[in-house]
């Protein structure tokens, strides 16, 4: 049974592959040689741009790398802009300390 994603998630996968594929046609550079130098196959490199969710994420950065791009993977998850988990975090502090 193929496994379904919920629709945000497959729209955020879909815009990162289109920008992929638009950031490797600006370089500009062939399918053939991306793939070649992300050392995956010509399908699985289709299958990022078009937004597959079951790419591998080595495969991922492995392109965002040959892009020039992977400064960015870093800080996908940074703690310092995760704003939930620091209102969360917050809550669970004592609200004053007794002497």
């Amino acid at each position: 049974m193929k496994r379904r994603y919920p629709i945000p998630v497959q729209k955020a996968l879909k815009k990162l592959g289109a920008d992929l594929r638009m950031a490797r046609k600006r370089r500009p550079i062939k399918a053939a040689i991306m793939a070649e130098r992300m050392g995956v196959s010509a399908p699985t490199l289709r299958k990022i741009e078009n937004g597959d969710p079951t790419v591998q994420l080595g495969h991922l950065a492995q392109a965002l790398f040959v892009l020039q791009m992977l400064d960015g993977l870093s800080d996908l998850a940074a703690t310092e802009n995760d704003e939930i988990g620091q209102m969360l975090e917050e809550e669970r502090l004592p609200q004053r300390v007794r002497n």
